[in-house]
C-alpha cells in the first residue's frame, strides 16, 4: 500500500514529502524522498502504523516523525481503502454532554473513530446559523433553545460509510419512536423527545462537509469558542495509547461517575518539540523521559479541563500512582489501575503538584495551539483551549 505524506522540519523549517510504503503482511514501512529521488527509510517493522491508519488526512507516526497523509500513492490503495472512507459530524447536544463517555463507547463500538473534537458553547445566532435549514419549521425555536441551554461537544467521526452508521447508532429523531424501533440506540437509552434527543449526526455527505466547517473550520477562524473556565480546574490529557484502544469513553465515564466536571475537551496532535517542552520537568529524572515524550506525540491526545474544588489534588489522588503496576496493588479503582500498560502507557497524564497546575496546563495548551493554530497565545498561566 502506497500514500503520499508530508512532515514538517522544524530544524530546516521545510515541508518534506515522501511517499510511504506500508506492507501489512508484516508491517513494515519504507520511505522515498520525493524530491531528492532517493530511498529515506529501508524497509523496517514498526507497530506504530496499521492498515486502518492509511486514509488521507489522517496523521501517522513513523518513527517520531508525524506524517501528514495526503494522498493515495496508487489507485490500488485508494480502492481498497478510501472507497467507502466518509467524515461526518457528531453533534452532543446539551442534555446528553454528561453522557459524553457513554456515547464515545457507543461510537468505537461501531468502527468509527474520533478524528478532531471539540466542546463548545453556541450563541443563539451561531445555533440559528447551525440549523439554518430548519428555520421555516414550527419547532426551530425550541431546537436552537436546545442547542444553547448549555454546552455541546462537537466530533468529527471517520470510518467507512459514516454518515449512514453515526445516523444508525443514534437512531430514530423522536426518542419515543427510538424506544419501539431500536431500543439499543443512542437516542432510545438516553433521549427524551424528538428535541431532547441526545445528538445530531449529518444527513449526507455534503451536509457533513458544511457542518464540520462550521465547528472545524480549514480556513481562517477557529470555530465556535470553547467552555474553559480557567478556574479551580486542573489538566487531564487522555494519552494517545488510549485514544487508540477505544479507552477515551470507559475513561471519561470513569471521570464523570467519580463526581468532576469535564468543563472543557478538544483533541489535539502534539509535536514533538512541544511533548519535550512540556515534560522538560521530568528530564533526566525520570528514566521514562524519552518514551513519555515518544507516547505523547504518537497520535492524537484528548486534553479534559476538569473542574471543581480542589480539582488539581482531588484528581490526581483519583489517576492513581504513576505506575500501573502499583496501582492496581495499591489504589486497584484508580484510573491508571484500570486502565494503564505501564509508567508510559498509563492511561491519563495529570498534574503531579497542586501548585503547579496554572504553570504546567497553561504553557502546554498554549504552545499546542500556538502551533496547531498559527497564532500568538499570550494568557500562559491559565488553561485556554480557544
Amino acid at each position: 500500500m502506497s500514500s503520499h505524506c508530508c512532515w514538517y522540519d522544524p530544524v530546516a523549517a521545510l515541508l518534506r514529502r515522501y511517499q510511504l510504503f506500508f506492507y501489512p503482511r508484516d508491517g513494515s514501512v519504507e520511505m522515498y524522498d520525493v524530491k531528492n529521488q532517493r530511498v529515506f527509510l529501508r524497509r523496517t517493522k514498526t507497530e506504530d502504523v496499521h492498515t486502518e491508519d492509511l486514509f488521507v488526512g489522517n496523521k501517522v507516526h513513523v518513527f517520531s516523525r508525524q506524517l501528514n497523509l495526503i494522498d493515495y500513492g496508487d489507485q490500488f490503495t485508494a480502492n481498497k481503502l478510501g472507497s467507502k472512507k466518509e467524515r461526518t459530524l457528531a453533534l452532543i447536544k446539551p442534555d446528553s454532554v454528561t453522557k459524553i463517555g457513554d456515547v464515545l463507547e457507543k461510537i468505537y463500538r461501531s468502527n468509527l473513530i474520533v478524528t478532531k473534537g471539540k466542546m463548545v458553547k453556541l450563541s443563539g445566532s451561531q445555533a440559528a446559523d447551525f440549523y439554518a435549514e430548519h428555520q421555516s419549521k414550527a419547532f426551530f425555536n425550541n431546537l436552537v433553545q436546545s442547542l444553547t441551554s448549555g454546552p455541546v461537544v462537537a466530533l468529527e467521526l471517520m470510518g467507512d460509510e459514516a454518515v449512514s452508521v453515526w445516523r444508525r447508532v443514534l437512531g430514530p429523531t423522536d426518542a419515543a419512536q427510538a424506544h419501539k424501533e431500536a431500543p439499543q440506540c443512542v437516542r432510545a437509552q438516553y433521549g427524551a423527545d424528538a428535541i431532547h434527543n441526545v445528538g445530531h449526526g449529518s444527513d449526507s455527505f455534503v451536509a457533513a462537509a458544511r457542518e464540520l466547517e462550521f465547528f472545524f473550520p480549514s480556513t481562517i477562524g477557529h470555530g465556535p469558542p470553547n467552555t474553559a473556565v480557567l478556574t479551580d480546574c486542573t489538566c487531564c490529557i487522555i494519552k494517545p495509547h488510549a485514544i487508540s484502544e477505544g479507552l477515551a469513553g470507559k475513561i471519561i465515564d470513569s471521570i464523570s461517575s467519580a463526581g468532576f466536571e469535564v468543563s472543557a475537551l478538544q483533541m489535539f496532535n502534539v509535536e514533538r518539540a512541544n511533548a519535550e517542552e512540556f515534560f522538560e520537568v521530568y528530564k533526566g529524572v525520570v528514566p521514562e523521559y524519552s518514551d513519555m515524550v515518544t507516547e505523547l506525540c504518537s497520535g492524537p491526545c484528548l486534553v479534559l479541563e476538569i473542574h471543581g474544588a480542589n480539582a488539581p489534588q482531588a484528581f490526581r489522588e483519583f489517576c492513581g500512582p504513576a505506575d500501573p503496576e502499583i496501582a492496581r496493588h495499591l489504589r486497584p479503582s484508580t484510573l491508571r489501575a484500570l486502565h494503564g500498560k505501564d509508567k508510559v502507557k498509563n492511561a491519563v497524564h495529570c498534574t503531579d503538584l497542586p501548585e503547579d497546575g496554572a504553570l504546567e496546563v497553561g504553557p502546554f495548551v498554549c504552545k499546542i495551539l500556538n502551533t496547531v493554530q498559527g497564532r500568538k497565545i499570550i494568557r500562559i498561566c491559565h488553561m485556554d483551549f480557544n
